[in-house]
């Protein structure tokens, strides 16, 4: 399960960075960006509007892979075994509270002691 994790993990990795390369060179619907690297639109390789469908479509894909990796990321993270570690790891289980006994029984858990105080506290 351990090589499904690394696995999954690197294609997220690799999927966000393409991502963030895919977004920066696409430009915006009101700037001529591509100017700016020298590309004219009609002589560029995808055609005079083929690589902003092409970019566009791409992006798509790897978000919908990135959201995919994610998820899968999620699931096998939450659902990994317990190892065998420190008891000071586990969470601590609380005791349920005893109900208290009745005002005219004695309570068996505190012995009282004859020199001890504790049997001129009124209950």
């Amino acid at each position: 399960m351990n090589w499904l994790f690394s696995l999954v993990l690197t294609a997220h990795i690799l999927v966000a960075i393409v991502i963030i390369v895919l977004v920066l060179m696409q430009h915006g619907k009101g700037a001529d960006m591509g100017a700016a690297f020298g590309s004219g639109a009609s002589g560029s390789l995808f055609g005079a509007t083929g690589s902003a469908n092409f970019l566009s479509r791409t992006t798509g894909i790897l978000a919908a892979v990135f959201f995919v990796t994610s998820l899968t990321l999620a699931y096998i993270g939450s659902n990994k075994p317990k190892t065998s570690g420190s008891l000071m790891q586990e969470p601590v289980q609380s005791q349920p509270v005893s109900q208290p006994a009745p005002a005219g029984a004695e309570s068996p858990s505190a012995p009282v002691e004859a020199g001890s105080k504790a049997k001129d506290v009124p209950r």
